[in-house]
C-alpha cells in the first residue's frame, strides 16, 4: 500500500470520522447516544444556572458569582466562577479569583471528573467518590494537581441545603497532612439551566 502525504493522510482520517459520526453503529458504543450522554448528568442536573453568594476564609470574605452549564450536546457541563475580595485584614490588597471547570462523565469509572483550571496557574483534576449525589453531599477528591509541590491534595464538597442553595467546602493538604478547610461558599440559584 503506498504511504499518503500528512496532509492527505489527515484529511482521510478526518473524513473517516466525520462519516463514522454521522451514523456508523460501531461508534456509538465509544460516544453513546443522545440520551445516555444526557442522562449521564441527571444526578448532578441540579448545578445547572446561575448562582450567586458569599464566600470566607483563609483569603478572607468574597462575593461569588458562579455558572453551570450543559455544552456540547450535553457531552459536560461548563463551570465558571468568580470570587472577588475586597480589601480587608486577611487579604489587605484584595483580589478577584476566577476559575473555568469542566465537568465530564468517565463510563469505565462510573464518576463524575472535574477539571479546574485557574488564574493563578493551577490545574486541578479531580474524580466524584460517589456516581453522583450521595444524600445532599456530593465530594470530588483530586487525582491530579498541576503547578503544586508533589502530594498536595484538594478536596470539594457540595452539601445540599436546600433546592436552591448549596454550600461548597474547599480542602487543601500539605504532603502527609490531614485536609484543611481553606473556604466556604454558599450560594444561592439566581436562574435556572437546561441540559443541552
Amino acid at each position: 500500500m503506498t504511504e499518503l502525504p500528512g496532509l492527505s493522510r489527515r484529511l482521510l482520517i478526518l473524513g473517516m470520522s466525520a462519516a463514522a459520526a454521522a451514523g456508523c453503529d460501531t461508534l456509538d458504543g465509544m460516544i453513546g447516544t443522545t440520551e445516555s450522554k444526557t442522562s449521564d448528568f441527571e444526578p448532578i442536573a441540579r448545578f445547572l444556572g446561575t448562582w450567586r453568594g458569599t464566600g470566607s476564609g483563609q483569603p478572607g470574605d468574597s462575593k461569588v458569582e458562579r455558572s453551570y452549564a450543559s455544552i456540547m450536546g450535553g457531552r459536560f457541563i461548563e463551570v465558571r466562577n468568580r470570587s472577588v475580595y475586597a480589601k480587608q485584614p486577611k487579604n489587605p490588597n484584595g483580589e478577584t479569583h476566577e476559575d473555568l471547570g469542566y465537568v465530564s462523565f468517565d463510563k469505565t469509572r462510573k464518576r463524575f471528573v472535574l477539571r479546574q483550571f485557574h488564574s493563578e496557574g493551577f490545574v486541578n483534576q479531580y474524580v466524584s467518590t460517589t456516581p453522583g449525589i450521595d444524600g445532599a453531599r456530593l465530594v470530588f477528591e483530586s487525582e491530579a494537581i498541576e503547578n503544586v509541590g508533589a502530594g498536595f491534595r484538594a478536596r470539594e464538597t457540595y452539601l445540599f441545603n436546600r433546592p436552591d442553595a448549596f454550600e461548597e467546602i474547599f480542602e487543601t493538604a500539605e504532603p502527609n497532612r490531614d485536609f484543611q478547610v481553606y473556604s466556604r461558599n454558599v450560594l444561592t440559584r439566581v436562574s435556572t439551566g437546561l441540559l443541552a
